[in-house]
């Protein structure tokens, strides 16, 4: 049940995470990350954010012997590292199905649930109400 593209030989992976969707494409080669067409350190500069994708990559062992190319869109920069993460953990297992334990057991592939809460009416956000005036 891998996905791949027959075409080309990558290994699809999609991740999500709060409001952003990250779609990779995962394939043998000299270890380049391209993300939204800018190299890995351009476009996360914080090392937190880096270190979220390459981490996802050792796990498995595969840091410098995989061609990664990510699209990622929505959320902010957080977001969308986590969402890489997920994606190149997922584009992993449909790459080799033994890497599944160690990223399991890495807890690359748990998706983070967590979202935004949606406003509620009447109120000024999600719980705040109004001010009360005594007067």
């Amino acid at each position: 049940m891998a996905k791949t593209d027959q075409k080309t030989g990558e290994a699809l992976g999609t991740g999500r995470r709060k409001s952003s969707v990250a779609r990779v494409r995962v394939k043998t080669g000299s270890g380049t990350i391209v993300i939204n067409g800018k190299p890995l350190n351009d476009y996360f500069p914080v090392a937190q954010d880096q270190r979220a994708i390459v981490d996802t990559l050792n796990a498995v062992g595969a840091k410098d012997s995989l061609d990664i190319r990510i699209t990622v869109s929505g959320g902010g920069t957080t977001g969308q590292s986590g969402a890489c993460k997920m994606g190149i953990a997922r584009a992993l297992v449909n790459l080799d199905e033994e890497n599944f334990s160690a990223l399991r057991d890495g807890g690359f592939l748990t998706r983070d649930s967590r979202m935004k809460e949606r406003k509620k009416p009447g109120l000024h956000g999600a719980r705040r109400g109004t001010q009360f005036s005594k007067r």
